[in-house]
């Protein structure tokens, strides 16, 4: 849970600026190379590396790892991948190398498995599907927030993540730790229940179901495309039943899905529209009026502050606020409720 000190990035910057510079890279293909000279300076055991976008063509994947998972597929970065999901399914597939094995966390059509299958057989080894392991025996969400779940090889073990998207995570892990065992990684018992039970702890993890405050009730989440909100629908339908009134500040960045994350949200809900502060982000009243078309009404806020102080203004006690859309919708609120040292 440590962050990089600001000296080896002032430091890496100034020893590589002659040669990048001139290739005029992206922040993310930049910072990928620094975690990558990090991460050799600092002799890491393991790394766990998450791709950019896709996969095939991401700037992460010049490596070779010992294990290789792709979590879900659904329609993300469309003018990119693809405009369908076994095209995506086909991008991220390119991460998959010969004799590394490969774990698939979700698929819910044949077409996308068989995009997997296939490009496990052309590279030359071996691709797994976690939902078809019965790593799970019993799950669910207790009233503290936490999950329990009832492993098949581990026992009972409690995860900190909420959200109700948690449980599949929960099945890709242990399938991913099984592959990773194989390979003769040393990983107890022990240590697998204390990653659950301590993982936001453990590694500053933020905005997975995150719950800011009480009374009212603010909850931030950061998924931005339909696979995590046909998640989020369920869970927001679960708390419109205890709360009085549902608040929902929301705002998404261009290269979304928007029409299919829209016509996720709850119509119930009362919202405030705005926009992110960085460039990708889609102009509040553009996206206000994407939304009144899927039968969502509210109000137009300039920036996330403003659209939290709104809401707070007019929840009461036994109200809910949620928070999110976009990655980057939660960046901007995290700073108004946590203090600098968290």
């Amino acid at each position: 849970g440590q962050k990089i000190p600001r000296e080896y990035v002032i430091d890496f910057v100034e020893r590589n600026r002659s040669f990048f510079e001139p290739l005029q890279p992206s922040f993310f293909e930049l910072t990928s190379s620094m975690a990558f000279d990090y991460f050799r300076a600092e002799k890491v055991d393991y790394a766990v590396i998450e791709v950019g976008m896709g996969g095939r063509l991401d700037s992460t994947n010049i490596i070779t790892p010992i294990l290789s998972i792709i979590t879900n597929i659904s329609l993300d970065h469309t003018q990119f991948l693809g405009d369908t999901v076994e095209k995506i399914a086909f991008e991220k597939a390119g991460i998959i190398k010969k004799d590394v094995p490969a774990l698939v966390g979700e698929v819910d059509r044949d077409s996308v498995a068989r995009v997997f299958t296939d490009a496990a057989v052309k590279a030359g080894t071996q691709v797994y599907f976690a939902q078809d392991e019965g790593l799970l025996k019993e799950s669910y969400l207790m009233d503290t927030g936490k999950w329990y779940l009832d492993s098949a090889e581990y026992g009972q073990l409690f995860g900190e993540l909420g959200g109700v998207v948690q449980f599949r995570n929960a099945i890709t892990v242990l399938g991913a730790i099984n592959l990773l065992k194989a390979a003769g990684v040393d990983i107890p018992a022990e240590a697998i229940r204390e990653g659950f039970e301590h993982v936001v702890e453990l590694t500053g993890l933020m905005g997975r179901w995150q719950v800011l405050q009480q009374n009212p009730k603010v909850v931030c989440d950061t998924g931005h495309n339909a696979g995590g909100w046909q998640y989020l629908q369920i869970q927001l339908d679960d708390e419109l039943k205890r709360h009085k009134h549902l608040y929902m500040i929301v705002g998404m960045v261009n290269d979304k899905d928007i029409n299919s994350v829209l016509e996720l949200m709850p119509k119930e809900a009362f919202y405030f529209f705005t926009q992110a502060s960085v460039q990708r982000a889609m102009p509040a009243e553009g996206f206000a009026a994407l939304a009144v078309s899927h039968g969502l009404s509210g109000v137009v806020c300039d920036s996330v502050p403003s659209a939290i102080e709104k809401a707070l203004a007019r929840a009461g006690q036994d109200d809910m606020i949620f928070i999110g859309g976009s990655t980057f919708i939660v960046a901007d609120a995290l700073p108004l409720f946590l203090k600098e040292n968290e």
